[in-house]
């Protein structure tokens, strides 16, 4: 099966990804975690204003199959949550890397951005 693995972004191991502009990361999981999980119908998000550290757990996405932790790609302040997951969490399997975000963070090191994955990079590792 080929997944959807877009350039631009940053990836952890654990399925996550980064987007990032002007000091701002979107976040999410990625194409290989939505279809892993199955259908997406709960999401449990952090809070505005939340501080995060790069690698602690920060939502759970739950689904049919399975309840699942996601993990901080990078640390910083959260700015934003994809409230629409709340009334639609099925975006999440529809759009992962769109309209299926969860949160927004003001970075606190954009340096930590180095030490994820490339797509290229993540691509091997989900092959392997």
């Amino acid at each position: 099966m080929s997944f959807d693995i877009p350039e631009e972004l940053r990836y952890l191991d654990s399925h996550e990804w980064v987007r990032t502009t002007d000091g701002t990361a979107r976040i999410g999981i990625s194409d290989v975690a939505q279809d892993e999980l199955g259908d997406v119908v709960f999401v449990e998000l952090p809070d505005e204003g939340e501080e995060i550290d790069a690698g602690d757990d920060f939502a759970v996405v739950e689904s049919i199959k399975a309840v699942s932790d996601v993990y901080a790609p990078v640390a910083g302040e959260v700015t934003a949550v994809n409230e629409a997951l709340f009334d639609q969490p099925e975006l999440i399997n529809e759009d992962p890397y769109g309209d299926g975000w969860l949160v927004e963070v003001e970075l606190a090191d954009p340096d930590e951005l180095a030490s994820l994955l490339t797509a290229e990079a993540y691509a091997d590792e989900i092959d392997s």
